[in-house]
C-alpha cells in the first residue's frame, strides 16, 4: 500500500520560514514493501546519528541536539508510520519541529544541517504534477486507477460508483439491452448517458474533493464529450486517452497516462520560458545569480525557475543579499539556491523546480520581479 501526503505551498512557506540553530533535513528513497521500508529506516538512523555529529561540530546546545535525536527516535520507532510509504521521505527537525512528508517521486538521498531548513527538493513533488488518475470509462464499465512516479497502477475503489449506463438510469442490468450489452433507443441513449457521468461526478466528488491531482480521462465519444460537460473537477486534463479503455489493461492506460503527464508538463515549461524570455527582453526578469539573491533579499521576486539538481554552495547576507561562495558543501552551508528560494517564497513568489534544459537563461535559477532592486 502507498500512502502519501504531499506538502501543499503553505506547508513549505512554514518550513522554509523557520530558522534557528540546529536545524535537520533529511531526504530518502524508501519504497512500498516491508524490506524497502526496512531499508528506508536503518538509512534514516544512520542519517540521523550523522546530523547528530554535525550538529555537535556547529555548537549547537547540547539540549537542542538531545531533543532533535529524540525526535527521530520517534520517528525510528514509529512501526505504523514505516508500514505506509510512498517513494520518497523527507523529515524535518529542529528540537521544537518535527516534520515528515511521503512523497510520490523519487529523490536523492540527503541529510544538511544549518539554522534553517533545506526545502528546493521539497519543491518538486508540487511543481507540476507527480501522481494522476485515470477515469476508465465506457457504456458497460467505469474504473478508476492511480498512478505514480515509477510505481506500478492501483485500483481505487469508489463508494457510490455505477457499474454501467443501465444500472445509473435505472435500468435492469440485462433486460433494455442489445445482444452487445448496449442500452437501446437512440432517441434517450445520450440522456442515460448524461444521467450515468453525472452519477459518476457525484461518487468522485468525496475523493476529489480536496485533490489536486490530475484527472485524465479515458473514453471514446461520445462518452468523453459528456463527461467533460458535465464534469466539475477543476484537475480534468484536457488531453484524453482515446478507444475504448475496456480493451486495454491498467498497465497499457498507466503507459498512455504518463505519456499525457509529459505533455502536461512540457506545455507548462514551454509557457514558462515563453514568459521568461519576453520578460528578459523587457527587463522585468534576471537570470544572474547575484542579481537575484539581492531582489530575493528585498522582496522583489514575483516567480523563480530553478534547477531541481544543481547546487551552489555558500551563503547569502541577510541584510545586502550578497552572495559568499563556498568550495563545496559542509554543515553550516545551506546553499545559494535553496536560500533564494527561502526568501521568496517568504514574499509570495510563486516557485517552479524544473529540469536543467528548462531555466531560462541556462543558469541556476531565474526569476521575474516585481520592482528592480
Amino acid at each position: 500500500m502507498e500512502y502519501k501526503d504531499i506538502p501543499t505551498k503553505a506547508d513549505i512557506e512554514r518550513i522554509a520560514a523557520l530558522r534557528e540553530p540546529g536545524c535537520v533535513s533529511i531526504y530518502l528513497p524508501t519504497g512500498t514493501t516491508p524490506p524497502e521500508a526496512d531499508r528506508a529506516r536503518i538509512e534514516l538512523k544512520n542519517h540521523l546519528s550523522q546530523a547528530v555529529r554535525a550538529l555537535e561540530a556547529l555548537g549547537v546546545a547540547k539540549a537542542r541536539i538531545q531533543a532533535v535525536q529524540a525526535e527521530g527516535e520517534v520517528i525510528l520507532d514509529d512501526r505504523d508510520f514505516w508500514r505506509y510509504q510512498s517513494r520518497s521521505l523527507a523529515v524535518f527537525l529542529d528540537g521544537e519541529v518535527a516534520q515528515t512528508f511521503r512523497l510520490p517521486n523519487r529523490l536523492n538521498s540527503a541529510c544538511e544541517v544549518a539554522d534553517r531548513f533545506y526545502v528546493k527538493p521539497l519543491l518538486r513533488a508540487v511543481t507540476f504534477p507527480q501522481s494522476a488518475l485515470i477515469l476508465a470509462l465506457a457504456q458497460n464499465s467505469v474504473r478508476l486507477i492511480r498512478i505514480a512516479a515509477e510505481a506500478p497502477p492501483t485500483p481505487v475503489e469508489v463508494e457510490g460508483m455505477p457499474q454501467d449506463v443501465a444500472s445509473a438510469a435505472g435500468l435492469p442490468s440485462i433486460s433494455g439491452r442489445s445482444p452487445d450489452g448496449r442500452v437501446q433507443g437512440s432517441e434517450g441513449q445520450k440522456v442515460r448517458m448524461l444521467e450515468y457521468v453525472q452519477a459518476i461526478d457525484r461518487a468522485l466528488h468525496p475523493l476529489l474533493a480536496n485533490s489536486t491531482e490530475p484527472l485524465i480521462l479515458a473514453a471514446a465519444e461520445p462518452l468523453s464529450g459528456i463527461f467533460r460537460g458535465a464534469s466539475t473537477y477543476p484537475h480534468l486534463v484536457e488531453e484524453t486517452i482515446g478507444g475504448n479503455p475496456e480493451e486495454k489493461t491498467d498497465e497499457e492506460l498507466s503507459a498512455a497516462a504518463r505519456g499525457v503527464l509529459d505533455a502536461v508538463y512540457a506545455r507548462k515549461t514551454d509557457e514558462l520560458k515563453d514568459d521568461f524570455e519576453a520578460r528578459i527582453a523587457a527587463g522585468t526578469a534576471l537570470v544572474d545569480l547575484s542579481d537575484i539573491a539581492r531582489a530575493a533579499t528585498f522582496g522583489a521576486v514575483e516567480s523563480l525557475v530553478f534547477d531541481i539538481d544543481r547546487r551552489v554552495p555558500g551563503t547569502v547576507d541577510d541584510e545586502s543579499g550578497a552572495i559568499d561562495l563556498a568550495p563545496e558543501d559542509a554543515p553550516g552551508y545551506y546553499g545559494v539556491v535553496d536560500e533564494i528560494i527561502r526568501r521568496s517564497l517568504a514574499s509570495k513568489a510563486k516557485v517552479y523546480a524544473v529540469r536543467a534544459e528548462d531555466v531560462p537563461g541556462g543558469g541556476a535559477v531565474a526569476a521575474a520581479v516585481r520592482f528592480p532592486v
